[in-house]
């Protein structure tokens, strides 16, 4: 039963790695009163951009990574030029850019399909990756999984302790109240919605380069909506995002594991057990509305424009 149990587990926290990252940038920006719906479009825009600069410059994952990055900030600053200097409806923008960025993703794919790359090797940490059991799951990871558990500490910590996460709650609670004391609303919000740009793009560039390690047309098949969806499911919090993106992840390689005993079920719905597990909870947390209105920020989705 162990035996079973512990590639499974194992294999969650890699395949919720890239909600992880999408996840906590778009809590990142939702924070600041910005809800940004082309999640799914900057994925798809770093995993290709990923993909193309490491197999054509030989730099591996990791430059497919710092790529990914650079692309998805550049796809979330036309949606922040949209939405914020010219005050374009946020989520007309967002659905624009995931339309553009699928679209670009694969005429650009065209050229990359026969490419693959060679991935990852696990990094064990010393000690810990002897625990029995634990050490095989939790610290027999790539090193970009980890990289994850860094980042969600360092956004959980800003949020919460820092004034930094002080003005982003402001601003999302009332950028008129912040603006009227003198606070930059504009420029917070763009540094919140690049961040969550760059966050996408690393997580379309995990997918192509370590998770999957070839591209594949729309190969994010609908992440970039769960990242959004799991923000509120997580009420805007770093611990309960990353508990829902590895329910998520979890459901995922329990499908690839029951195919492979021979359970005779039909692919596609395996294939759909994730996302009906991912809706089946946000159902039953969205009952509770208090909570929901206790940690929604006030302004989210709400344009804001100095003066107007």
């Amino acid at each position: 039963m162990i035996d079973h149990l512990i590639p499974i587990l194992a294999g969650t926290l890699a395949a919720a790695t890239p909600l992880v990252f999408a996840g906590l940038g778009e809590l990142v920006a939702e924070k600041s009163g910005v809800i940004n719906l082309g999640v799914e479009g900057m994925i798809l825009i770093g995993a290709i951009a990923g993909f193309a600069f490491a197999t054509q410059t030989g730099g591996g994952a990791g430059a497919g990574l710092i790529a990914g990055a650079v692309a998805g900030t550049l796809a979330a600053t036309l949606f922040a030029i949209l939405s914020l200097s010219l005050g374009a409806n946020q989520a007309a923008a967002g659905l624009a850019l995931t339309i553009f960025g699928i679209g670009l993703s694969a005429f650009i794919g065209q050229s990359f399909v026969s490419y693959s790359l060679p991935g990852l090797k696990p990094w064990d940490i010393p000690l810990l990756s002897d625990i029995p059991v634990i050490g095989r799951i939790l610290f027999h990871q790539d090193w970009v999984v980890y990289l994850s558990w860094v980042v969600a500490l360092a956004v959980a910590w800003v949020l919460a302790k820092t004034r930094l996460g002080l003005l982003l709650k402001a601003v999302g609670e009332s950028p008129e109240s912040a603006h009227a004391i003198g606070y930059p609303v504009i420029a917070i919000r763009y540094g919140a919605v690049l961040f969550g740009g760059a966050m996408a793009g690393i997580a379309g560039a995990y997918l192509s380069t370590v998770y999957t390690p070839l591209w594949v047309q729309n190969m994010s098949a609908g992440r970039g909506w769960i990242a959004v969806a799991l923000v509120v499911f997580a009420t805007w919090k770093p611990g309960r995002l990353m508990l829902g993106a590895y329910l998520f992840g979890g459901m995922t390689i329990l499908q690839l594991h029951a195919q492979g005993l021979g359970i005779r079920v039909p692919s596609q719905l395996m294939s759909a057990i994730p996302y009906a597990a991912t809706v089946l909870v946000l159902v039953l947390i969205s009952r509770d509305r208090k909570l929901l209105q206790l940690n929604l920020p006030a302004s989210l989705g709400k344009s804001f424009m100095p003066g107007g």
